[in-house]
């Protein structure tokens, strides 16, 4: 019996390469024998090292002549003549590619610009209460079913052979930085949380290089005698490893975020700017929520994060009260 060819598109960042990792779930189920490939922006591609059923892994560079590298790949699509091509994104540039693939059906969302050449469209709608999982399933749900799957990441025996050190004693982990200035909860309240939060328990910042210096700052600015800055010296799935088995994992509304869904790890994830009800909130069965209790008229200010607080005082952020946050891990 001839396997049925998927080929899976999501180009944008960490988080929503996470997200996406529920079609892929949800395809494995209803076709075990299939072949499913993932196209996926070049930094992204650690993620899925090792992934059980993902057959082949596309990688697009998007520096340097990023449509160059892009054609390449459409080259290589169009000789596999996949039987589903299903495009999770709304841009120009992978409907354009979806539409050239030579899918014998090519799925995606009305919003794209060049959904007029796919077979199936699906409206996309922001702030109706529904998950971006959910969403992202409506493109399948013809050929799977409605029910609900979580997104979910696969670190090796290596990935958590290589944290079990770090898991002698109770611990959390802190994701504390992000992209974007109005999601991320200020250094200021990282350091009231940590002052605040029980001495016996270990702390692990996390992230990546380039957040080495805040958490370093946090780390040097709070009283808590148990912090360890973790950021810039795991990898994605060595940070999958680690927060699995955390009593809680604190994040931004940032990809950290969907780490913890993907691991169906305890998480709690702060919402500054931006509002759960977009449908980026977490997954996990173990999963809070801590946002101002304050009715601010600015909030959300936007659908994604600022570079700094159109006026000028953050409030969504600062107004957020640390005990709020759980504390308590027993």
């Amino acid at each position: 019996m001839q396997k049925t060819k998927f080929l899976v598109i999501q180009t944008a960042f960490i988080g929503d390469a996470i997200l996406a990792t529920s079609i892929l779930e949800k395809l494995h189920q209803h076709y075990p024998q299939s072949g499913i490939d993932f196209l996926v922006r070049k930094g992204n591609e650690a993620l899925f090292k090792e992934h059980p059923f993902i057959n082949h892994l596309y990688v697009w560079d998007k520096k340097g002549e990023k449509y160059t590298n892009l054609y390449s790949i459409l080259r290589q699509v169009r000789k596999v003549n996949y039987d589903y091509v299903v495009n999770l994104q709304r841009f120009a540039t992978t409907g354009l590619f979806a539409a050239l693939s030579k899918g014998k059906e090519k799925i995606g969302f009305k919003k794209n610009p060049f959904s007029l050449f796919f077979d199936k469209k699906i409206v996309h709608e922001i702030g109706d209460g529904s998950h971006e999982i959910e969403r992202n399933q409506l493109l399948i749900e013809h050929l799977t079913d409605i029910d609900f799957v979580r997104p979910q990441l696969y670190p090796s025996k290596q990935d958590f052979d290589s944290v079990t050190n770090y898991k002698t004693e109770t611990y959390i982990t802190i994701s504390p930085a992000s992209v974007w200035f109005t999601k991320q909860f200020p250094k200021e309240k990282w350091i009231e949380y940590l002052n605040f939060l029980d001495k016996s328990i270990k702390v692990y910042l996390l992230g990546g290089p380039g957040d080495e210096g805040l958490c370093n700052e946090i780390k040097n600015e709070t009283t808590h005698p148990k912090i360890n800055v973790l950021a810039g010296k795991l990898s994605f799935l060595e940070s999958a490893a680690i927060m699995k088995d955390a009593a809680m994992n604190f994040t931004n509304d940032s990809a950290p975020l969907h780490i913890a869904s993907s691991m169906n790890a305890p998480v709690t994830a702060i919402f500054c700017s931006t509002v759960p009800d977009f449908g980026f909130g977490p997954l996990s069965s173990n999963s809070r929520i801590a946002a101002t209790r304050k009715k601010l008229d600015c909030r959300p200010c936007g659908l994604h994060g600022k570079k700094a607080c159109p006026l000028d005082h953050f409030k969504c952020a600062k107004t957020i009260d640390i005990k709020t946050l759980k504390s308590d891990f027993n």
